[in-house]
């Protein structure tokens, strides 16, 4: 695996591989990897010839109290599992180099509707934040493909939205959520759990198989998020947010709305988690 941290080293290396006829696949990630990442990788590799994996962990999309600062960086051990995974480049730019006038003056991307509510309204700015450094990867990169995860519903969709609003000439793969064995999807900031709390943690996927299996058999969606909510509390989470949306853009469901989307993010202690459910609601 090759590491670049210049965009001219970029461009004249993918340049190369587009002459070659190589499809190019993109798996942009913040470092302090973990199987679902890699297992995004393993999706591009399936899709294209070259995958390019890039670390930059985006000042943009954090907000004020959160966890910029004591975010971890892990290169060295990021590289090893990258290579491993299959990846065929990596890209590390750094603040200076992709936001060169400074966050304030930097052109931002808005991505409206997908990016209201949920986690776009318990974190101010955070989609923005995520579709500026998204299409800046995209311009940089101009990939085929780019592989994102399910685990983070709201951004895919806000992704989805991106990609087709702009035009631009890139197939979204969703790559499903990657699990512990006990349930918990996983994330880089599950290693803020202490012991206590990760004992704890899987309770939020236990909860949104129930209240699916409920939903699904036709059960009052009210007297099923609330009995969800109060799960979740009992269980020592301080719940954020708890949803059910259309699956395809996360608008509000009817009673003709079959496919759909559960929701959740709540917090343990300082740690905020977030998961969500596929939902396949029963006809009227």
């Amino acid at each position: 695996m090759q590491t670049l941290n210049t965009i001219k080293a970029l461009r004249q290396t993918l340049a190369t591989h587009r002459r070659q006829g190589d499809k190019i696949a993109l798996v942009p990630t913040m470092g302090n990897l973990h199987a679902g990442h890699t297992a995004l990788v393993e999706m591009a590799q399936r899709h294209a010839d070259i995958v390019v994996a890039t670390i930059f962990v985006n000042p943009l999309q954090f907000g004020a109290g959160e966890d910029l600062d004591a975010y971890p960086r892990t290169l060295a051990e990021d590289q090893s599992k990258l290579e491993a995974a299959g990846c065929n480049l990596l890209f590390t730019p750094n603040n200076a180099m992709l936001y060169p006038n400074g966050l304030e003056a930097h052109t931002r991307v808005l991505v409206p509707e997908v990016s209201q509510g949920l986690c776009g309204a318990s974190r101010p700015g955070h989609f923005e934040g995520v579709a500026t450094v998204v299409t800046l990867l995209f311009n940089l990169v101009q990939p085929d493909i780019a592989c994102f995860g399910e685990k983070d519903y709201q951004q895919l969709a806000v992704i989805r939205k991106l990609t087709a609003d702009l035009h631009l000439p890139i197939d979204i793969i969703a790559t499903p959520t990657v699990r512990n064995d006990d349930g918990l999807a996983l994330s880089s900031r599950n290693g803020y759990l202490d012991d206590a709390q990760r004992a704890k943690a899987p309770a939020l996927y236990r909860t949104l198989c129930q209240a699916r299996d409920a939903l699904e058999k036709g059960m009052p969606s009210n007297d099923v998020l609330h009995e969800a909510l109060q799960n979740l509390i009992a269980a020592g989470f301080k719940p954020d947010y708890l949803e059910l949306r259309r699956a395809n853009d996360l608008g509000p469901v009817s009673d003709t709305t079959q496919d759909a989307i559960l929701l959740a993010a709540a917090h343990l202690g300082t740690t905020r988690l977030i998961d969500n459910m596929p939902i396949l609601l029963p006809k009227d």
